[in-house]
Order: C-alpha cells, then structure tokens, then sequence
C-alpha cells in the first residue's frame, strides 16, 4: 500500500469518527442487605448459615459442627496446625478444617470476600476440606457492586468465596470438593 493510500484512508477514518459520549451512570441496583436473603442464596449453592449469639461460642459451635475434625488451621483460637505464608501445600492438604474471617458477605450470591491478609496462606481456603468463615453480620451488602466498592484499590490478593467447591463437567455427575472445599460453613455474629 502507498503511503498516500494509507493516508487517505486515515484521513477517512477520522473524518469519520463518531462523537465522544459520555459514560452511562451505573445505577445502585439495590436488593435487600439482609443476613436473610444471604443465608437463603447461600443455602441454594449449597454453603450453610449458622448464627453465633457471639464469638465465645465459636470453639463449642465448631465442635458440634465438625466432630471429626483433627487437623484444624485458624488464627481465632489454639488450631492444631499451624499455618503460615511459607507452609509447604503437603501440609495445607491435610488440613481438615479451616476457620477463618470473611470480611464483606454479599447478599445476592451468597458469596464472601476473603482478603489474602486473612487466609494465613493462599491455597488453605482451597485445599482444606472444610471452610468455615467468621463474619460480622453487619458486613453484608445487597450486591457486588457494593461489594467492590468497599475493597481497597491497593489491589491486594483476595477473592469472594460462594458455597463448597462443585462441577459436573465430567458425564454430567455431581462431584462436591472438585476445585476446593467440600464444604462451605458461615459463622453469622
């Protein structure tokens, strides 16, 4: 192509060109911010709500819901395991439970923001078999726009945590804990 083809096509483009318009207003889309309608969605993917009358309850609440838990990871009471940003992943996997605080619970998907700062290492929310989230009632939004404008623009590691971990990609089965816990508890206060 000559240069004066490529320019006079240029010129085209740009004589062209459409106005600039300015971006649309993103509306509050609003919904209710109650810990109702977030149980209810999070029942619906499969976690589970139950409420704490306050945190000293936590240790006798977590012993009725996981009898069988051993090998514990938390940094709200003595766990079992201690866990660390360096903690080898062979030690995470044999993590049977892990408690842990969730900082922002979104009401229309039942999910839960979980920032790095509070996972102890990176992988546990997805490689112990059973996460349980501590989380301030009064920290619960209508939807994630609200959600995201509350996160720090830091832009640190962390991620929104809905339900247990589920697929059924492979003949079109069922399989609980495929990509990360089997089980997904949320400790209301």
């Amino acid at each position: 192509m000559s240069s004066a083809s490529r320019n006079r096509i240029l010129l085209a483009a740009q004589a062209n060109k459409p106005a600039e318009t300015p971006l649309p207003t993103v509306p509050d889309f609003g919904g209710e911010a109650t810990a109702e309608r977030f149980t209810a969605v999070l029942s619906s993917i499969g976690g589970t709500v139950v409420w704490l009358d306050g945190l000293g309850q936590l240790g006798s609440t977590l012993q009725q819901l996981f009898p069988e838990a051993r090998n514990t990871a938390s940094p709200l009471f003595d766990a079992t395991v201690p866990i660390h940003a360096d903690t080898p992943t062979h030690v995470l996997a044999e993590i049977d439970l892990a408690v842990l605080t969730g900082e922002i619970g979104v009401a229309e998907n039942g999910a839960i923001w979980l920032p790095e700062a509070n996972m102890l290492h990176r992988a546990l929310p997805t490689i112990t078999q059973h996460l349980a989230l501590v989380l301030d009632h009064r920290r619960i939004v209508a939807t994630m726009h609200q959600a995201y404008a509350q996160l720090p623009s830091t832009g640190s590691y962390g991620k929104f945590v809905a339900g247990p971990s589920k697929t059924a990609d492979i003949e079109q089965s069922l399989v609980i804990g495929a990509h990360g816990a089997r089980s997904l508890v949320v400790l209301l206060y």
